[in-house]
């Protein structure tokens, strides 16, 4: 029995290494200039091993992409569906609870980091069909429960509104997902995107704003400790 849970444990860190390796190399290098024989390099695993697990070069990258999309995708409806059940969703906490776990995961190098901010940037601004649709297959039905939630708190909102506005939120999210030192270099030391919070108060204050400004809401949403606009 002991012999079995280490060679299972072996087998599972095997896997992992693979992944972590293949995310790495896909980020640096693109789908097309990366090999399954440099991934077993960098994983320090023979390349038989990858396609033991993977079978395909596709099927790798489909893996290591859901590993991911699908741990970010878990902590979303988590805390989206908690809302729904308290009965009560601002557009605010949805916005939040949809970009939050994004830009955590863009920030932390266990979790994917910047190789992973790079990969899913990439492969969502892709036009090749096999691209749009692992991006369907691991997003779409989260995007859509987000869209419904987005109406439920503002039942104004057209669907076709509602998914404009998902899509520019996502859109904008994913450039900031890692830190690049932009706009540090651009406020002249102002601001960080080092600082996840101060980039989640923002993009979400601007994410509800867009959204009100649809159905003509004008009800103003401001940065905590903002004052409030002369009359």
């Amino acid at each position: 029995m002991p012999q079995t849970t280490a060679k299972n444990r072996s087998k599972s860190t095997s896997k992992e290494d693979i992944l972590d390796a293949a995310e790495r190399l896909f980020a640096r290098r693109g789908f097309d200039g990366t090999s399954m024989r440099e991934i077993a390099q960098a994983a320090g695993v023979a390349q038989a091993l990858l396609h033991y697990h993977f079978r395909t070069k596709e099927g790798l990258f489909e893996a290591m992409f859901a590993r991911r999309s699908g741990a970010i995708n878990r902590i979303r409806l988590a805390r989206l569906d908690t809302m729904i059940a308290r009965g009560q969703v601002t557009v605010e906490e949805i916005v939040d609870s949809l970009l939050r776990p994004t830009v955590e995961a863009g920030h932390d190098p266990s979790r994917g980091g910047h190789y992973f901010a790079n990969l899913i940037l990439t492969t969502a601004a892709s036009n090749n069909p096999w691209a749009q649709g692992l991006i369907a297959a691991s997003y779409d039905v989260m995007a859509k429960r987000y869209i419904a939630a987005l109406r439920m708190a503002l039942p104004e909102l057209s669907l076709a509104d509602a998914t404009w506005g998902y899509l520019f939120i996502i859109g904008a999210t994913l450039t900031q997902m890692s830190p690049t030192g932009r706009a540090d270099r651009l406020s002249d030391g102002a601001t960080t995107d080092k600082d996840t919070e101060a980039l989640l108060s923002r993009a979400g204050a601007f994410a509800a704003a867009g959204l009100r400004a649809f159905v003509g809401d004008n009800t103003q949403t401001r940065l905590p400790g903002a004052a409030a606009p002369s009359r």
